[in-house]
């Protein structure tokens, strides 16, 4: 497998031990297609704000299915690509949906989806988001002949370059801390590339910079309190920010901020060398989420 291939299995695989319950499976399964494309469709509106148990199961259930069940999820994305209108909605479809399928069932449906293009130039575009699936030269040139690749590329740049970059190093802890909860509590189809660059700008911090990247956990801390928004703080920015040159200041924030020593109880720290490990349980001291 190319390294290109191992990346696309990485980006598209299902979520690792989560499912959907077998009453709601039966469910989702059993809708007419038209009804569930508009389930999928609600969900792109949702932001981690917003996610209840239920939309938790549906979202898994969508995440699964392209892996699991290839004809149905060419069905879905079929009837979406027929019903809706709204551009960030449509490419949700190729950045993970579509690019799953094909990863995991290409070359069974490229013939399906020669005969569907041939008169749906919606589906010629969508495809332009998957020109690459695979190293397989006969597939790739079956796929080339039907792909949409520059209308794709042009529809995605427009979305992600709508707003003009910002200056990170230009901005406070606290300002910086807003744009933290504005990005990642949208939901997915409403980020641009300053998401992208925030995480670039936070990887960047934790190497050169740790005492700013704790400041800026520490001001989204202050500013948000909804338990999903909390959740991806802590099993995110903070856990990638502890290590053994920083469990110091971890240790030290800790002893004076209640809240902070709270949010700890969501880092996932089970892989963690044995003494970084028993710093942080003698922090949390079995007050985990």
């Amino acid at each position: 497998m190319s390294f290109i291939n191992e990346a696309m299995a990485a980006a598209t695989m299902s979520i690792p031990a989560a499912d959907t319950p077998d009453e709601q499976q039966k469910v989702f399964d059993a809708m007419p297609m038209a009804e569930l494309a508009d389930v999928w469709r609600a969900l792109q509106g949702c932001g981690y704000r917003d996610r209840t148990e239920g939309m938790w199961a549906a979202f898994y259930y969508f995440d699964s299915l392209p892996h699991q069940n290839p004809e149905r999820a060419l069905d879905l994305i079929l009837e979406v690509l027929r019903r809706e209108t709204d551009i960030s909605v449509l490419l949700q479809l190729g950045d993970k949906f579509t690019l799953a399928l094909m990863n995991t069932h290409g070359e069974k449906l490229i013939g399906r989806l020669e005969r569907e293009a041939k008169n749906n130039a919606r589906l010629r575009w969508l495809l332009g988001s998957v020109i690459y699936w695979t190293d397989d030269e006969a597939q790739q040139a079956r796929l080339e002949a039907i792909a949409d690749q520059q209308g794709w590329r042009d529809a995605a740049d427009a979305h992600d370059e709508r707003n003009p970059l910002i200056d990170f190093d230009s901005l406070s802890s606290e300002e910086i801390a807003q744009i933290w909860i504005s990005q990642n509590g949208c939901p997915v189809k409403d980020r641009d590339r300053n998401w992208s660059a925030l995480r670039d700008y936070e990887r960047d911090l934790r190497e050169q910079d740790p005492a700013r990247a704790l400041a800026i956990i520490l001001a989204v801390l202050e500013r948000e309190t909804n338990t999903q928004m909390l959740s991806y703080l802590a099993a995110g920015p903070l856990e990638d920010l502890i290590t053994m040159d920083t469990i110091d200041m971890i240790e030290a924030e800790a002893k004076r901020n209640d809240r902070f020593k709270m949010l700890l109880g969501g880092v996932w720290y089970s892989s963690a060398p044995d003494e970084l490990k028993a710093r942080l349980d003698a922090i949390i001291q079995g007050a985990h989420w």
